[in-house]
């Protein structure tokens, strides 16, 4: 059997609102302390352990700004792809076909949205109801590369705010 991929799933960090600034919600950017919080969140991640090949991003402004400060937090930074499977209202099939166009991948983050995270994490680990990313949130799932929905198994999932505590730790 094939050694498993780890995916880590990662919600935008805190953007501004929707509204007459930000007409087109593609361009939405995070806000100040959004960028703030995601920076020290990032060094938890890797301070946790996190070791990533590539990093796929959902090309809404405030997902790709959130990959490049993931990325940036590593020694070597991973290559940041924007990938159009990952902006809002994708199906997890589109997902997995994306997965597997980086097969030579074996640890990816996917930079994405709310509710649509929450439903692909749910679909690879065979849950029934969709799991919560907070804003900044990560979940890594172990899956294999033969895995059909439900074939992954969450080995974690953390709130940005723990992630910045694992840093100060």
């Amino acid at each position: 059997m094939a050694a498993p991929r780890t995916l880590y799933l990662i919600r935008h960090a805190i953007a501004y609102e929707r509204g007459p600034k930000w007409p087109d919600d593609t361009k939405r950017p995070l806000t100040r302390a959004g960028i703030a919080k995601m920076r020290r969140a990032a060094k938890g991640i890797v301070a946790a352990g996190v070791k990533v090949d590539l990093v796929l991003s959902s090309p809404l402004v405030r997902a790709r700004q959130t990959a490049e400060i993931v990325a940036a937090a590593f020694k070597r930074p991973p290559k940041v792809v924007e990938a159009k499977e990952l902006a809002p209202d994708q199906s997890a099939e589109a997902v997995v076909k994306l997965l597997a166009s980086h097969r030579q991948s074996r640890q990816l983050a996917l930079v994405g949205h709310e509710p649509d995270l929450g439903q692909l994490a749910a679909w690879l680990v065979g849950a029934s109801r969709p799991m919560v990313f907070k804003k900044g949130g990560v979940a890594r799932i172990d899956v294999h590369d033969r895995s059909v929905r439900g074939g992954g198994q969450l080995v974690w999932l953390a709130t940005p705010s723990l992630l910045r505590k694992i840093r100060s730790t």
